[in-house]
């Protein structure tokens, strides 16, 4: 304690006479802030990389890539379309937190205004294992729809079995 009060005092000294009469923390808020979100995806990147080791994935996805640099919403499925995993990002897009979504299935976000031949494209493909990429109406924990560009595909275990369903999702203007 007694070093903090000399420190305190030469930056009380250094900024007396400067137009500045606060201490710089508004720059390390903003860092904090940064490097909270950081280490939330990087939480994300390493759950999503246990969960494939423990599915026994036959790829290896890119979740550093897409949730750090891309800013992508992540979300798995089982094979029966319930979620078992949502990055933590997705209460920025659509105010609902990861543990609130799990086990339900992702027509959770749809509503009156979604396009039924979209839903239908998304279901054909899920259907026949294919990737697929849309823009879909989705709305958000309030009620308030946004788009949202989702590039989903199946994902398949070393034996070749479809163990999950994964969707990248950012919501696009």
């Amino acid at each position: 304690m007694e070093k903090t009060k000399f420190y305190d005092e030469a930056i009380n000294n250094f900024y007396r006479n400067k137009e500045i009469n606060s201490y710089p923390l508004s720059s390390l808020d903003i860092y904090a802030q940064h490097f909270g979100k950081v280490c939330k995806n990087l939480q994300d990147v390493k759950n999503l990389s246990d969960l494939a080791q423990k599915e026994k994935w036959e790829n290896e996805m890119p979740f550093r890539n897409e949730i750090m640099d891309k800013e992508h919403v992540v979300v798995v499925t089982d094979a029966n379309l319930n979620i078992v995993y949502a990055s933590q990002n997705m209460f920025q897009m659509n105010g609902y937190e990861s543990d609130e979504v799990i086990g339900k299935k992702p027509k959770m976000f749809q509503g009156k205004e979604t396009c039924v031949e979209t839903t239908k494209q998304v279901s054909n493909a899920i259907k026949n294992n294919d990737p697929f990429e849309v823009v879909l109406l989705n709305y958000r924990k309030n009620g308030s729809p946004y788009k949202c560009w989702i590039q989903g595909s199946p994902v398949f275990d070393k034996a070749g079995k479809v163990v999950n369903f994964i969707a990248f999702e950012k919501e696009v203007a």
